[in-house]
This record gives structure tokens, sequence and C-alpha cells, in this order.
């Protein structure tokens, strides 16, 4: 879904989630940064910290802090030549042959998107903390797919 013809007609991101991973990143990156920096050279008796030691602490919390960050790329698109799912680590585009439509079943966290055989794929875009966002995003999901599922 790149070119000009297939540019998405709705995009759907969550709200929420975004800034509590950046406010976790950040208190990760602050807090390795002063443990680095907080770590003293020892003595006779105590351990030896190098200054590699310090950078390495530092670098833990940008490593964890880029783990929290991931929960940054969920995204929904829908187009003309399906949708395509973007979670943590992955997406997949379907096919509108495939696509049965959306759901989202109470008490669960995320949207789905139902596939053929009981089969359905979770859409971390549309999560339920975001509340009337999320009621908007799935109204509109389930209005496109079925229009592009009849056409």
């Amino acid at each position: 879904m790149t070119d000009a013809a297939t540019q998405p007609t709705f995009e759907a991101s969550p709200r929420k989630i975004k800034i509590y991973a950046w406010a976790v990143a950040i208190v990760l990156i602050v807090g390795h940064g002063a443990v680095g920096l907080s770590l003293t050279m020892g003595g006779d008796t105590g351990p030896l910290f190098r200054t590699s030691d310090k950078i390495g602490m530092a670098l833990i919390g940008v490593v964890l802090a880029g783990g929290a960050l991931l929960f940054t790329r969920p995204r929904l698109r829908i187009g003309p030549d399906g949708v395509a799912v973007r979670n943590l680590l992955n997406e997949n585009t379907y096919g509108w042959d495939v696509v049965q439509g959306f759901s989202f079943p109470k008490g669960t966290a995320f949207a789905r998107l139902e596939l053929p055989q009981d089969e359905y794929v979770s859409v971390w875009a549309i999560q339920a903390r975001d509340g009337e966002l999320a009621v908007q995003a799935i109204a509109r999901a389930r209005e496109l797919s079925d229009i592009y599922r009849r056409g």
C-alpha cells in the first residue's frame, strides 16, 4: 500500500500507549544514566567501576528504552488493496478476499481483524484503553470493511 493508487483511506494508531512508552523510555534513559554517573571508583574495599562500566550502564538504559518504544509502532491501515496491520515487530497485509471484518470482543484489550476459519489477528492500533478514540476507530474500520468487501 505505497503507491498513489493504493494510498490508505484510513489509518489508526494508539494514543495512550505512545505516551506511556515515551515516559517509560525517558525514565529508563535518565535512570540508567544517573546510575552510571553515580558509580564510584571503589577503593581498597569496593568494586572497581571504570568509565566503560558507566557508559555501559547508560547504554543499557538506551537499549531498554528502545524496547519500550516498540509500543509506539502499532498501526492499522485500510485501503482499496486490503488491510495492513503492524503490531510490535511485524507488519502483514491482508487482501479483501480473506478479510471477514473487525470485532472488539468485550473484555479484550485489542480489536481483532477476523479471518477465515475462525482465525483472527489482534490489532494493537485499536486499544480499549483509548476509550472513545477506539470506538470511533473500530466503527470507521467496520464501515470501510463493509464498503471494500462489497465492491
